[in-house]
């Protein structure tokens, strides 16, 4: 059975096409792809609506209600030959707000959230990199007209802390990919990064999902990038072929099956459609972190990072990139504990055009994810989970965000308590 939606326009494109004027009609494309896709889906049908599909796995076909176009079919999975990036979301009017100089321990990030819940802020980009010398930074982006008020609620967060300074950046805008197939392609993030840094577009900011890759850029060249970036993965084509850098990996954190496990009711209580929902929480304990502190602040070095990584075949988690201070940058990133000494072989081969670059790692680690839709709207979301996090005296040691996603990273010893802690928050035991 399919459920059939009559809309005013054809159907979900690979991007926006006042921007891109060949972005192509999506035939197919899973749950998953969409939800992640908001800012490209948010005229065709709510995001609640995908999630209802979901969960009772109905799928839905998008149609024009002027002609007799098939429209876009959201299904459960991708199509079986389908594209390793499905399509390209922007986010124009971005604004940056960073707290530095925290004090790196339980309860901080609980006190930024509070503050930001309290003015009913929503907040999209969230990234705090892996803490040094007992300090710890977050950056986070707002709507543009948001930032006065985000402002505020930062430094009153700083206020209660005691410490800490808060910078911001104006005219910026968030680029996003999205595609299943990263889950099994190592080039993605790479292939992204070296167009990028072709057209010398230097990167402010990087956080990601399972299937999603999102960077902060000058808004003056955000519609460029949109365009690079549909190029640069050949999305105008019917059938795009994979990124030329990387490869097929046969495993995949999360397969089909463990999804599923993962997933569970929440239909009853979806009833309440603005309520805060959050759907599973996840922790998985076999990754390892590994950061690079000093890199040079320009276009094409994390393109080489991740080249480098990704022809070793190598899949990559959690990418956090924090803001860059004094032409250095700091970025870390996750992958599989048994890839980890392999991947830093690679990484020291490549950072010795580097001077000064610092290579560390933490062999165990634990993640855990949240996944909910309104992630973004409802500002309580991250108010709940830093506060059980609190609670039970867990420091978080990084963060990054999606449109359905925010994943944490906290020492090893204590996944299982900041699991219990997070199940419990959001009634799913």
């Amino acid at each position: 059975d399919v459920c059939e939606i009559y809309t005013d326009v054809e159907g979900v494109f690979s991007t926006d096409p006042r921007i891109v004027e060949d972005a192509r009609k999506i035939d197919h494309i899973s749950y998953d792809e969409m939800l992640e896709l908001a800012s490209l889906g948010a005229g065709v049908m709510h995001s609640r609506s995908i999630e209802f599909a979901k969960k009772y796995r109905v799928p839905l076909r998008v149609r024009p209600s002027y002609s007799d176009g098939m429209g876009t079919l959201i299904a459960p999975e991708p199509a079986a030959n389908a594209a390793v990036v499905t399509g390209v979301a922007l986010v124009r009017n971005e604004a940056r707000v960073t707290l530095e100089q925290l004090p790196d321990r339980p309860g901080v990030m609980s006190t930024v959230f509070t503050s930001m819940a309290a003015r009913k802020i929503p907040v999209d980009m969230v990234v705090q990199d892996v803490g040094s010398g007992g300090l710890a930074e977050v950056s986070f982006t707002v709507q543009q007209d948001e930032l006065a008020q985000a402002i505020a609620a930062a430094e009153d967060a700083i206020s209660r802390l005691g410490q800490g300074k808060v910078r911001q950046g104006v005219d910026v805008s968030k680029v996003s990919v999205v595609g299943s197939g990263m889950r099994t392609h190592t080039g993605v993030a790479a292939a992204m990064f070296q167009s990028l840094a072709e057209a010398d577009v230097n990167i402010g900011m990087v956080t990601t999902s399972e299937i999603k890759i999102s960077v902060l850029v000058p808004r003056d060249r955000c519609d460029e990038v949109v365009r690079i970036v549909h190029r640069a993965f050949r999305l105008h084509e019917k059938s795009a072929s994979p990124p030329s850098i990387g490869v097929d990996s046969d495993s995949a954190d999360g397969s089909p099956s463990l999804r599923e496990e993962l997933e569970r009711d929440v239909v009853s209580r979806l009833a309440a459609m603005e309520d805060i929902v959050v759907s599973e929480v996840g922790l998985d304990t076999d990754q390892s972190r590994i950061t690079l502190s000093g890199l040079p602040d320009e276009p094409g070095v994390a393109a080489e990072v991740f080249t480098a990584v990704a022809e070793g075949g190598i899949l990559v988690d959690m990418i956090v990139q924090n803001i860059g201070h004094h032409g250095r940058a700091h970025l870390s990133f996750t992958v599989p504990r048994t890839d980890l000494d392999s991947c830093l072989l690679l990484l020291r081969e490549v950072l010795e055009r580097w001077p000064g670059t610092e290579l560390s790692f933490d062999r165990e680690i634990a993640q855990l994810t949240v996944t909910g839709i309104g992630l973004r709207s409802h500002t309580g979301v991250g108010e709940k989970m830093f506060l059980a996090l609190a609670a039970c005296n867990v420091n978080v040691q990084m963060i990054n965000t999606s449109e359905v996603k925010m994943s944490i990273v906290v020492a090893a010893g204590q996944g299982q308590t900041a699991l219990a802690a997070l199940l419990e928050t959001f009634q799913l035991v």
